[in-house]
Formats: structure tokens, C-alpha cells, sequence
């Protein structure tokens, strides 16, 4: 439920920003904005202020900015307040309004990782070497655990702490700070008891297993992903400097992902398991959670940056495909029937649909499975 709760709240934070920013730039340019909707779906609260009607709906996963003329009829094109009509705009304004939503959603996140920055937060050691005088706690961290392997059997968890590994030739358990020594350490027990001592919350504890040499060819291993990490805070100059840099990183590795994401459905290479739905983003929000709220925001922070991106994308309904017809229209220098434009919209917000009840069902089958 507390997950639940969250992720609720973290989706909610999300569709608010970026339709604040519609919302804003349809002000600024003169348009009259008659609703501003969190969810879809039955009403749970509404009020009117000037113009505009507020409120949430019941379902979370979504929400609207009704902007006058956006989407056409008679009345926004010719009727008494076409003057602030969106379809009555010029291009560029037009251009601004529809940009606006994921344009905030990139500065949300640069906003959080300046905060993170500023506040602390757990990085691989060599990421940021310029800044190796704000680093600090040097360790080995578990970052993937193999299902059914040696250590998910033991209680080991993503974000333990290994401080030492003993064998039969080295007890107690050796204090260690470096992956390759771990390897080496667990190599070495050739498949004998072998003591784990490790740091969670904050607590030291020590458990035995059994490494295996079926996990990885040739040697023991016992189904654990590490990476050395270390924790760095930075001065808020610098933090400003590396939100925006790090945003902009985050904002290119997306963008590049989904590309070659919808190559591949072309070639016939995608691979669909990697497609995670609103239930499976819950999940990810109540692990990241469950660490720490620097860890929470990092996740909200690209949660974001995906929301832009996605939103950015030329199919109906989204951002990118309402401004790929404004880019259209100042090309041929008239207007797309406005019939046509609401069908195409229509037609791929419910294919949008259909396709989040598809990833949401396989999202629910792998978690029975």
C-alpha cells in the first residue's frame, strides 16, 4: 500500500508539471485555457476559479490541460472568442503551448538533480573524478542479484554493503574495498562455506554461502553485481552545473534508447520485456523508495525525463505528433481540415490505451509468474 501510495503521488507531482506548463504558456499567449484535469475517469473533486475549471478524477494514470481550439470545432474557429482560440494563434504559439509540457518536465528533473547534488548522493567512483575532494566512504555495493542464485538464497539484497569475505584460509572475514577482491576471495573458496559480512541500514551483519561454479564459466561466483561506489556531495555551484549537464546526458541516452527501441521493432529485433507498464514503474518507485528519498528522487527524476521524451514522440495525441501537424501546416501555409486532425487525435490517444492495458496485463502475468 505504501508503494502504492507513492508511486501514486510521484505520478500525480509528474502529469501536474507538465501540464502546468501547457497551461502557463497558453496564458502567456492569450489563450483561454476551461480545464486543468489530474486523471481520467469519474470526478473525485472539481472547483471553477475565473475561467477555468480544476479537479481530479479517479484514474491516476494521466491527465489534461482543455485548451480553447485545440482541438477544432466552429465555436474556437469563428465563434465570439476566437481572438483567444489556440487554433487562431500562429504557428510559433501555437509551437511554444504544445512544447511547454515536456519543456517542465526537463527542468523538473534538472531541479531534483540539483538537489541531489547539492545533498548527497552515491555515485560510481569513477564517474566523477573532477570532484574527487567532495567524495567520501568508499565501498563495494551490490547493485543486481541473480534470481534463484546463492545469494538472493542467503537474504542479500540490492544496496547491501560487502565489507569483508572469509573463506576457510582467511577467518574471520577479510575487510575488503574493492570488487576485484571479493572475486578473487570468492574464486578462491572453491565451493566452500564462505562468510558475507555486510552493511544495511546503517547495521552490520554476517551471513555464510555457497558459491557455485554455474553462474559464471570458470569460476565461483555466487549471483551478485557490484560496483564501486563512493558518496559525494557537491557545493550548490556545482550542483547547479552538473543538474543541467546531467540532465542534458539523461535526455540524450533517452532519446537515443527509444530510437534504436523502434529500430529494432522494424527489424523485427525488439525486445518487448524491457517495456514496463504504470504497475511495473510502481514497482521500481517503491524499491527506489524503500532506499532512501535521495534514491527516490533520482528515480522521479528520470521518470520525468522519460515522460518528456515519450511525449515528444510524433503519434497522435502527444505533444509530438499535435506539433508535428502545427509544423505541417506552416509548411503548406493552410489549415488541416480540423475534422480530420480531432480523428486522427482520437484514433491514437485509444490506441495509446489499448496499449498501456497491454503492457499493464503483461506487467501483472510476470509478477504472478
Amino acid at each position: 500500500m505504501i508503494t502504492v501510495v507513492i508511486f501514486l503521488a510521484v505520478l500525480a507531482i509528474l502529469i501536474f508539471v507538465h501540464e502546468l506548463g501547457h497551461f502557463l504558456l497558453a496564458r502567456m499567449n492569450g489563450i483561454r485555457v476551461d480545464a486543468f484535469k489530474i486523471g481520467f475517469g469519474p470526478r473525485i473533486l472539481s472547483w471553477v476559479r475565473g475561467e477555468t475549471e480544476y479537479g481530479l478524477n479517479l484514474i491516476p494514470f494521466g491527465g489534461y490541460v482543455k485548451i480553447h481550439g485545440e482541438d477544432p470545432d466552429e465555436e474556437s474557429l469563428t465563434g465570439v472568442d476566437k481572438e483567444r482560440s489556440f487554433a487562431n494563434k500562429n504557428r510559433l504559439r501555437q509551437a511554444t503551448v504544445l512544447v511547454a509540457g515536456v519543456f517542465f518536465n526537463f527542468i523538473f528533473a534538472c531541479l531534483l538533480y540539483i538537489i541531489i547534488f547539492a545533498s548527497g548522493v552515491t555515485v560510481a567512483g569513477d564517474v566523477f573524478p573532477n570532484y574527487a575532494e567532495h567524495q567520501y566512504d568508499p565501498r563495494v555495493l551490490i547493485t543486481h542479484i541473480e534470481p534463484g542464485s546463492p545469494a538472493e538464497d542467503s537474504g542479500l539484497i540490492v544496496g547491501d554493503t560487502i565489507v569483508g569475505v572469509g573463506n576457510l584460509n582467511k577467518e574471520p572475514a577479510e575487510n575488503i574495498s574493492k570488487i576485484e577482491t571479493i572475486q578473487n576471495n570468492i574464486n578462491d573458496s572453491a565451493g566452500k562455506d564462505t562468510q558475507f559480512t555486510y552493511s544495511r541500514n546503517g547495521q552490520d551483519y554476517s551471513v555464510n554461502v555457497i558459491p557455485i561454479n554455474s553462474i559464471v564459466e570458470g569460476k565461483y561466483a555466487i549471483g551478485i553485481t557490484m560496483s564501486d561506489v563512493v558518496d559525494m556531495r557537491l557545493p550548490i555551484l556545482s550542483s547547479i552545473y552538473e543538474g543541467f549537464r546531467y540532465t542534458g546526458i539523461m535526455i540524450w541516452q533517452t532519446t537515443v534508447g527509444l530510437i534504436s527501441f523502434f529500430a529494432d521493432i522494424f527489424r523485427g529485433q525488439a525486445d518487448f520485456a524491457t517495456v514496463t507498464g504504470p504497475i511495473g514503474i510502481a514497482g521500481i518507485v517503491g524499491d527506489a523508495a524503500s532506499m532512501g528519498i535521495i534514491e527516490l528522487l533520482m528515480i522521479t527524476a528520470i521518470i520525468s525525463i522519460n515522460l518528456g521524451v515519450i511525449n515528444l514522440l510524433p503519434f497522435p495525441a502527444l505533444d509530438g505528433g499535435r506539433l508535428l501537424f502545427v509544423i505541417i501546416e506552416g509548411v503548406i501555409r493552410r489549415r488541416i481540415p480540423s475534422k480530420f486532425t480531432n480523428i486522427v487525435n482520437t484514433v491514437g490517444f485509444v490506441l495509446l490505451m489499448i496499449l498501456m492495458l497491454i503492457v499493464t496485463y503483461k506487467d501483472i502475468f510476470k509478477l504472478l509468474k
